[in-house]
């Protein structure tokens, strides 16, 4: 309990953070907000906001109620979710690492004084300035790579390309509304196959391949917001496993964390207040 982890968001790569950081022996605590918008659903531990308790690859999490439930949450081995957009009670447990997984694109509020470590993933965050250090996010051939000067490659708006596909995989919102899906993660789809509708418009499927990921039905969107991908590779054992991106990013945290913490006389501290 000394070496208590906050990850703030839940999403696919968050949770692959949290899964290889609970599997090396930390504690992890997440935080969410209370209608997550994730897309890859499946390896998200923010469906246990909906479900109570999610799975992603042995690795069960729950949502808590409150910071008691927290400790003993994670004493039953499952990691703490907690609704609390910003972390702002999150942070009353003082954790000794805090990991900004949001994935905004920007820094929401993350501040260096939050934690004795804290890490930013992706564009948003300037080593030494508002984190310790950030996280490469960006596909190629420095992803996962442990920044502690400056920060990570700019957000392009363009995603890494999977095989040779980028843009042309994401399903995005027709129109602003409550999405109603007319079919589940982990099919086969063809291009122009409709997958639901958004305030009477069709959400169509743009490329061949498998439904990797497709946002909640009933949870509000606006126009032109990612709702979904495609994988043109079409295998369906990726819907259900963490990514390859997310794994090199949660090896870049699990770097840091190492390699800081030997470093600092801080971040090897034994107190904690959740103890």
């Amino acid at each position: 309990m000394n070496m208590l982890v906050l990850v703030k968001g839940a999403g696919d790569l968050a949770s692959g953070v949290a899964h290889r950081l609970h599997r090396c022996g930390f504690p992890v605590a997440m935080t969410e907000i209370a209608q997550p918008t994730v897309v890859r659903r499946p390896v998200s531990f923010a469906e246990a906001v909906f479900d109570g308790r999610h799975e992603v690859e042995g690795v069960f999490a729950r949502v808590v109620g409150g910071l008691p439930e927290v400790k003993t949450t994670l004493e039953r081995g499952e990691i703490p979710v907690l609704i609390d957009p910003g972390a702002a009670s999150a942070l009353r447990l003082q954790p000794l690492v805090l990991v900004d997984a949001i994935i905004a694109k920007y820094n929401t509020g993350t501040r260096i004084t939050d934690a004795p470590l804290v890490i930013g993933l992706g564009p948003g965050f300037i080593a030494g300035v508002d984190v310790h250090a950030a996280v490469e996010t960006r596909r190629g051939h420095n992803l996962g790579r442990v920044i502690l000067d400056g920060g990570a490659e700019p957000n392009t708006g363009i995603p890494g390309p999977i095989a040779g596909y980028g843009l042309e995989r994401l399903i995005n919102a027709p129109e602003d509304g409550v999405f109603e899906p007319c079919v589940a993660i982990g099919i086969l789809v063809k291009a122009g196959e409709t997958l639901g509708q958004v305030g009477g418009c069709l959400v169509q499927t743009p490329i061949d391949g498998v439904l990797r990921g497709l946002i909640r039905g009933g949870v509000p969107v606006y126009r032109g917001q990612k709702m979904g991908d495609v994988d043109p590779r079409g295998r369906v054992e990726y819907c259900y496993t963490i990514s390859d991106k997310a794994r090199a990013i949660a090896g870049g945290v699990l770097e840091t964390i190492l390699m800081l913490r030997r470093a600092s006389p801080l971040i090897r501290r034994s107190d904690n207040a959740i103890a």
